[in-house]
């Protein structure tokens, strides 16, 4: 139904309402005079004194009507309108009820002293045009605002709530009251919005601004993008299915429609043939049914003639129910506002009026007093105040413009919204979008940002233009169009798509993993052949090869040995205080005296050779006793060493969350790293004083002579023990463990096979050649 029509149609309704009402207004009968302005300034000015003239010619300050009957004007649809009308009303102090929306301009009483506003105050359209951005995630919206204060002013709280829930302006433009479609401004008015990127254009302003600029929109804007607007933009110009048809989709904000009982039964009532005084009807019927009353009728491109059982009432489009629409109540609150304020002023004690014969003149002048606030006898609302003074919109409907095939149209409601308190519902699954956008449209700036990535703004652009990075190593976003990256703990690690933290696995050189089984059946086997060497030399102790080799000796450097290979096992498994403390420090008291013991050795047979002649001093020290004094002394001096290192910075259980990525390594902290070289050092010492006794012996007689054997056990002691210095630094967590396991194993095996495997080997299998030499 056409908007202005229905505006007739209200007021028409309540006048007749309240002619029937015997308690409102008892024994009089209100009347109207009707003037139409076609959203044209200069019109409405001469309207304006045409009513005011009366009968004859318009001339200023003179009537033709003896008694001036109008009480009131209601009218001006929008605030250019209700000022150009203001401007000669207000020399003559006429009640001025304005029943477009809300203008801030028209309270100002120095200027407006007699008009009242019935729009409500448009104070919190704002937000709720900013829950359902956020409802649907548009954050790039173009604007589309009238070129006045209202539109700047409502522009102005739009963008302050957009800034602060993160939403951007794509673009921003103003349609002047009068829009000019072939100036070339135009042209380019309507190609930035064509080129903007935004595909949700927020619309808002007096309908009369967008009179020309919503057909010309079909051809250049409509075209991929969502429309969202007020109820106050009519952007059904005309009963032309093809130009209506262009909105369907469009989301319109209203507020809450107000019941208004028997108004269906009124429509139902309305009908050509039965109200021929209605000028409008016969034209309106013709146009929204599609047929001709009669075959005279003007109306183009129509050839059915229309059925008797037509009404109104089927008309689905704008609720022809016993609700209506924003504008269409403000003009029946406004009908009401008046009829109470006469009503109130004509029963009151203290009337003013000027008695004319029987007929009672309303002075404009008294009824001011009543119209700013009145008490009503007929609640359409709340209260009923034409000083616009306590009429905010608390709650807005959210209505879809849909257009069907069938030439009918209609307003559905899918939501409503309570701005204050940001409460929106919202039913998408009744909404139809436009034919551009088969599910529900989207308008950003740039894509979102998945998780694993952050937004990095584009530098001189808007927040919402962005582009997406990934997060840096050992962070994480987890949510779309994250600011910043969030640091994992030291106890977690990043998944491969840094979109959540995982904790790290607890690790350490355990026995059930296979480097830890195969390091500790090495220590094993090797620690059972070393005991094996023993035993075969135990039970060939009195062969000549065995006494020649100082077989006490070569028992404690097989015990030692063996040891070796067992500490070897301190490394290995979950480490805890009491294993960090001993681990390095018995292996270093054991290994001294494996290497103790081999420097004696070496010693004895040096000296054996050397002492060849009778009564040769050094004939003394060939004895097992300054050898086990030897020993002893290097594993004292060792042990010394070991106790200050306890004693200062001993060892320590460490916790590292670094080393390896995804792991928690348990791994022992050595403390201080001095004394640790120290103990490396000194073992080195003792090797390099083993490795030389044994270079000067290797051109003694080959007989029993075990000083190559010892050298090339040293070689490769010190070449393990090289290596493992080397990258001890570089090496972190359970490879470093794994790498010192494995040169205490080498290590031992070498002096182990480099002494002893031919010597095992010849007691064994040619026992009887050698002991019978």
């Amino acid at each position: 139904m056409l908007k202005h029509y229905q505006h007739f149609l209200i007021f028409q309704f309540a006048v007749d309402e309240i002619n029937k009402n015997p308690h409102l207004l008892p024994n009089i009968t209100l009347g109207y005079q009707l003037f139409n302005n076609f959203h044209n300034n200069k019109l409405a000015v001469e309207n304006s004194l045409i009513w005011l003239s009366g009968r004859g010619p318009t001339i200023p300050n003179y009537s033709c009507d003896r008694q001036p009957k109008s009480v009131a004007v209601i009218g001006g649809m929008s605030s250019s309108l209700s000022m150009s009308m203001a401007t000669i009303l207000k020399l003559y102090k006429v009640p001025q009820i304005n029943y477009g929306p809300f203008d801030l301009l028209l309270t100002d009483k120095a200027q407006y002293p007699y008009v009242y506003q019935m729009g409500s105050r448009e104070a919190t359209l704002h937000l709720a045009v900013i829950q359902l951005m956020l409802h649907f995630d548009w954050t790039w919206i173009g604007l589309i605002l009238s070129d006045n204060t209202r539109g700047e002013y409502f522009f102005n709280q739009l963008k302050e709530e957009m800034v602060r829930n993160g939403l951007c302006v794509a673009f921003k433009e103003s349609v002047p009251t009068i829009f000019d479609t072939e100036n070339i401004e135009a042209i380019k008015f309507f190609f930035r919005i064509i080129v903007s990127s935004s595909n949700v254009i927020f619309i808002y302003g007096d309908a009369e601004c967008f009179q020309e600029f919503s057909i010309e929109m079909i051809d250049f804007v409509l075209y991929g993008k969502m429309l969202v607007t007020t109820s106050s933009w009519d952007f059904s110009v005309g009963s032309n299915y093809e130009i209506i048809n262009h909105y369907h989709g469009t989301i319109i904000f209203s507020p809450s429609k107000i019941e208004v009982p028997g108004f269906t039964d009124f429509l139902r009532s309305l009908n050509p043939s039965v109200n021929p005084e209605d000028i409008f009807l016969k034209t309106f019927w013709e146009l929204v049914f599609s047929c001709k009353l009669s075959e005279g009728s003007p109306v183009e491109m129509i050839h059915s003639l229309c059925q008797e059982h037509l009404s109104l009432a089927h008309l689905p489009r704008v609720d022809l129910d016993k609700h209506i629409i924003e504008q269409s109540s403000y003009v029946y609150k406004a009908v009401y506002l008046v009829a109470q304020a006469l009503h109130q002023m004509l029963h009151t004690t203290e009337k003013e009026t000027i008695e004319l014969g029987a007929n009672p003149v309303v002075s404009w002048k008294v009824l001011h007093h009543f119209l700013k606030c009145i008490k009503p006898v007929k609640s359409v609302s709340d209260e009923s105040c034409g000083d616009g003074s306590r009429m905010t919109a608390e709650k807005y409907d959210i209505l879809n413009f849909k257009s069907f095939p069938d030439r009918i149209e209609a307003l559905v409601k899918v939501g409503e919204v309570i701005p204050h308190y940001q409460g929106l519902s919202i039913n998408e699954a009744n909404i139809d979008w436009p034919e551009d956008f088969s599910q529900t449209p989207s308008s950003k700036c740039s894509l979102s940002c998945g998780p694993g990535f952050k937004k990095t703004i584009r530098e001189g652009q808007p927040i919402c233009c962005f582009d997406c990075t990934p997060c840096p190593e050992g962070e994480i976003s987890n949510q779309t169009d994250a600011e910043q990256c969030l640091q994992c703990s030291e106890y977690q690690y990043p998944s491969k798509e840094k979109d959540r933290c995982l904790d790290k696995t607890v690790t350490f050189l355990a026995y059930e993993e296979p480097l830890g089984m195969t390091l500790a059946c090495l220590a094993l086997c090797f620690s059972l052949l070393t005991t094996l060497i023993l035993t075969v030399f135990v039970k060939h102790r009195d062969t000549p090869i065995v006494k020649a080799n100082n077989r006490s000796l070569s028992y404690t450097l097989l015990i030692s040995l063996s040891l070796c290979f067992l500490c070897s096992l301190l490394f290995i498994g979950r480490p805890n205080t009491a294993t960090c403390l001993l681990r390095q420090t018995a292996f270093a008291v054991v290994f001294t005296v494996a290497i103790a013991s081999i420097l004696a050795k070496t010693i004895t047979v040096v000296l054996a050779f050397k002492a060849t002649n009778p009564g040769s001093k050094l004939k003394r020290c060939l004895g097992s006793t300054a050898s086990y004094s030897l020993i002893l002394i290097c594993t004292l001096i060792q042990m010394c060493l070991c106790g200050i290192w306890l004693g200062t910075y001993p060892p320590f259980l460490e916790v590292d969350v670094h080393s390896e990525p995804g792991f928690i390594v348990i791994q022992c902290n050595e403390g201080s790293i001095i004394s640790f070289y120290c103990v490396l050092v000194y073992l080195g010492f003792l090797a390099l004083g083993s490795f030389t006794m044994a270079f000067l012996a290797r051109n003694l007689p080959d007989t029993f002579n075990e000083a190559k054997f010892m050298t090339f056990s040293m070689l490769v002691f010190c070449s393990v023990w090289i290596s493992f210095l080397l990258t001890y630094q570089s090496t972190k967590g359970k490879a470093m463990v794994a790498m010192e396991v494995f040169s205490i194993l080498a290590s031992s095996a070498g002096i182990l096979i480099c002494i002893f495997a031919p010597k095992s080997y010849i007691p064994s299998i040619f026992y009887h050649h050698y002991f019978f030499i």
